[in-house]
């Protein structure tokens, strides 16, 4: 584990406007109005390890205000966040955030901002073997979502989910296993979360995930690929698009509500990743 700090500036807008002031700094603005919207990244220290474990790279807000003279109802607008590790090295890591100021009006009024790439293109070397930031998501209300849902008239702020991880290479592991559904009897709302936590998209075709026990195996559907940060959760028998639309389908519960490993094989039974859940995270613990 190391300790780093991270601080983050604006460096530019795609569009070319005089509304677009701050540029260079940790806030940008736009709009004609006293009252302006724009975007301000706020870096902290963290504590950053190599194995995937996520971190807060930063806080990000959106001031959300009703402006006018903007050149383009979308934009991208560019961020450099500058990692300052504990040893004296720094690296600076760049993305994009791709901006849709919507109309303040409809059933809709909400803006949105994507990321339209969630891995950095720089990378870092450490003990010769190469890293790039991936970012998970914008954790708004406990839950990390992909895409930023921002209100009119107020600053909305969402931490930004991170993690080091080795370039080039896709990382598909089970993150959480939910036991002990709120269903009553079917559990049908039991699920497993994976996540691709790798720099490259992952096919996991044929994939299997299982609980150990006959008649307790999903496979992946032709055509399933993880993109770099996504997660999908399997569900025991829900469907929820958001999260990929996977289902056991399952009239009964699937996961032990005592405990037991979820495994997630390649269709040649090469297990790919282990997830000790309930009184089998004390068994297996180092």
């Amino acid at each position: 584990m190391s300790t780093a700090s991270t601080s983050g500036t604006w460096p530019s807008v795609s569009v070319n406007s005089p509304t677009y002031t701050g540029l260079g700094t940790d806030h940008v603005k736009w709009g004609n109005e006293a009252t302006k919207s724009g975007y301000v990244f706020r870096g902290g220290t963290v504590d950053v390890q190599l194995d995937g474990t996520e971190f807060t790279l930063g806080t990000f807000t959106h001031e959300n205000f009703p402006v006018t003279g903007l050149p383009q109802q979308q934009f991208d607008v560019d961020l450099t966040v500058r990692v300052a590790f504990e040893d004296g090295t720094t690296s600076d890591f760049s993305f994009r955030f791709h901006h849709n100021e919507t109309p303040n009006v409809g059933p809709a009024p909400e803006d949105l901002v994507d990321l339209p790439e969630f891995v950095s293109p720089e990378t870092v070397t450490v003990d010769g073997d190469e890293y790039q930031v991936l970012i998970s998501g914008f954790k708004q209300g406990g839950q990390i979502v992909r895409q930023f849902v921002s209100p009119e008239n107020s600053a909305n702020s969402a931490e930004i989910v991170a993690l080091f991880a080795r370039a080039g290479k896709p990382d598909v592991v089970i993150t959480h296993v939910q036991n002990k559904g709120q269903v009553k009897r079917t559990q049908a709302d039991e699920f497993v979360e994976i996540m691709n936590r790798g720099t490259e998209p992952a096919d996991i075709s044929g994939w299997v995930l299982g609980a150990d026990d006959a008649g307790q195996d999903f496979t992946f559907p032709a055509g399933t690929v993880l993109q770099p940060g996504q997660r999908i959760r399997i569900y025991t028998n829900e469907t929820h698009a958001g999260w990929g639309g996977f289902s056991y389908g399952s009239k009964r519960p699937i996961w032990n509500d005592k405990g037991d490993v979820a495994k997630l094989a390649t269709p040649g039974g090469d297990v790919v990743s282990e997830f000790p859940y309930g009184d089998k995270v004390a068994l297996t613990a180092p």
